[in-house]
Formats: C-alpha cells, structure tokens, sequence
C-alpha cells in the first residue's frame, strides 16, 4: 500500500511539475493573443491607416504629405458642417421613431393577445432579409409611375399624377428614414420586447391590488425598470443609424442634390468615388472622433441610469 501511495504522490508531484514549466502569465498571453492579433490586423492596423492617409494628399498617382490641410479644408468647408448637421438630424429623428415605434410594438407583444406567438415571428422579416432586399423592395413602393404609394396618393387626390418620392430633396430625405426605421424597428421591439418580460409580475400585481390603471403602471414600473435597456438600444442604434449606407446608397446615391448625403455617403463618394485618398480618410477620422464622443456621453448617462434604477 505504501508503494501505492509513494506511486501516487510521485505522478502529482510529476503533473505539478508539468504545469508549472509553463508560466502562468504566459499561458494567459496564449489565450488573449489570437483576440488580440485580430483586433490589431482588422480594426488597429487600418484605423491607423486611415490616420496616416489624412495627413497625405493621396490619390492614385501616389502621396504627398500636406499636414493638416485636409482638416483645415474640412473645418472652413460650409458643405461639409451642412452634411455634419443633415448626419445628426438624420440619426436622431430615425433613433426616436425606432424607439418609440420599437416600445410600441414591444407592448403590444408583451400583451396576452391571440396569436401572440404569430405576430412575434412576423415582425422578424425586415431584420431578416438582406437590407438590399429590402431596398429593392422601396424602390418599388417609391416609384411615381408603378409604385403603389405613388397610385395611393393619386387614388386619395393628394396629388394630380405620378410622384416621384427620390426626385425631391425633402421627400427622399424622408423617404430614406422610413425605409431606415423599417429596417430597425424589429431589433429594438425585441430587445424592448425580452426586458418587458424579465419584469417581475408581482410588481403589477401589487400596483393592480392598489388600483393603478394600465397607463400607471406602464410608466412607473415598465418604463424605469427597462430603463437601461432602452439607453443601451439608443445607443446601439444610433452607431448603426449614423454609419448606415446601404440604405442610402441603394435608394439616393446621397442625392438628390446631396439631400441624403449623410458623412458616411460623403466619405465613400470623396475616397472611393473620387479618389481623393487622403481627404477622405480625413473625413473618416472625423467619423471616429464624433462617434467617440458621442458614444462617450452614451455611456455616461448609461452609467447614470443604473444607478438611478439599480441596475447592475
């Protein structure tokens, strides 16, 4: 038995040995270095990059350093501070009709009404598809001559023929955003629609018993107990909203005239469409700056909320 014993304590002492031959910070260094190594050659390398390029007049003839010119020509650019002011308003107004559209449609889901779990699945479809799709799709509906909005409005006499809804600056300015809201709404109804059911039931029980109507309840309890779910999604969709460009592209091209050419429209047309290199990655180094920002104020009010409604 003893024999045994000394067998046994011998391999333990043999497999610690083992794994102390590799050193624990190392082995942690293994673990995270794939992570890293990706991070750094798909986010760290081209971010500076694009830095490195919006110092530089770059073109397809080559490059030239010119300093801070490129952001000298962005900052006393009157166009470029229209485009600035059309990206925020086109963020904004599409974010508040997703969450409001979104807390909607999430009540309505939450409620027990037939065929709940049907119009659960049917409002998966615009989050689905591909967004080209979808798009392509639009274009139809926004059609003068073929399109059934167009044929509506003709039918209601709200107009006296065929409209174009992409033809005209302050139409296809909001064309777009419908088409952007369509898009987001099902993400944000059912993000919305998983923190409503983690509310616990005894608390509308207990505000029931108390006599609060459904509106009380909907504000007092609802409201601030999916509270920091609802700044997360604001979030979240305001990053997609503001960097959003198929839909754009796909429906306008930015126009007409620039009408919904929002910074990400610009920059593509300015590096891509253009050539011009260095202006812009200008431009994206500015997307970076405000975006991080932005997310910046995000988060802080993030941090508020939670500790206002003791989330953790």
């Amino acid at each position: 038995m003893s024999d045994v014993t000394q067998s046994i304590k011998g391999g333990v002492k043999h497999g610690t040995a083992r794994r102390n031959i590799l050193p624990e910070g190392v082995f942690a260094w293994m673990l995270v270095g794939p992570a890293m190594l990706f991070i750094g050659v798909i986010v760290a390398w081209p971010l500076a990059e694009t830095i490195r390029l919006s110092f530089m007049e770059a073109g397809l003839g080559g490059e030239k350093y010119v300093g801070l010119a490129n952001y000298e020509d962005l900052v006393s650019s009157r166009k470029f501070h229209q485009t600035i002011v059309r990206t925020f308003y086109w963020m904004f107004l599409s974010v508040a009709l997703k969450l409001i559209l979104g807390l909607i449609g999430a009540t309505l889901l939450n409620a027990a009404i037939p065929g709940r779990a049907l119009f659960r699945v049917l409002i998966m479809p615009p989050w689905v598809i591909p967004i080209a799709i979808g798009c392509i799709g639009w274009l139809w509906l926004y059609n003068g001559y073929f399109g059934i909005l167009s044929g509506v409005a003709q039918k209601l006499g709200i107009v006296d023929g065929p409209f174009e809804f992409l033809a005209y600056k302050t139409s296809a300015f909001y064309s777009a955003i419908v088409t952007d809201v369509w898009v987001g709404v099902p993400m944000v109804t059912l993000f919305f629609l998983a923190a409503m059911q983690g509310v616990s039931r005894d608390l509308y029980e207990a505000a029931w018993v108390d006599g609060a109507g459904r509106w009380y309840r909907f504000r007092r309890i609802t409201i601030p107990q999916i509270m920091p779910v609802i700044v997360s999604m604001s979030l979240l969709s305001a990053i997609f909203t503001f960097n959003s460009f198929e839909i754009i592209w796909i429906l306008t091209e930015g126009g007409p005239r620039g009408a919904t050419t929002t910074l990400i429209v610009d920059t593509y047309k300015t590096a891509i469409g253009n050539y011009k290199f260095g202006e812009g990655s200008a431009r994206a180094v500015i997307i970076v700056i405000l975006l991080g920002l932005f997310s910046l104020a995000y988060l802080f009010f993030l941090n508020k909320v939670n500790k206002k409604y003791g989330a953790k």
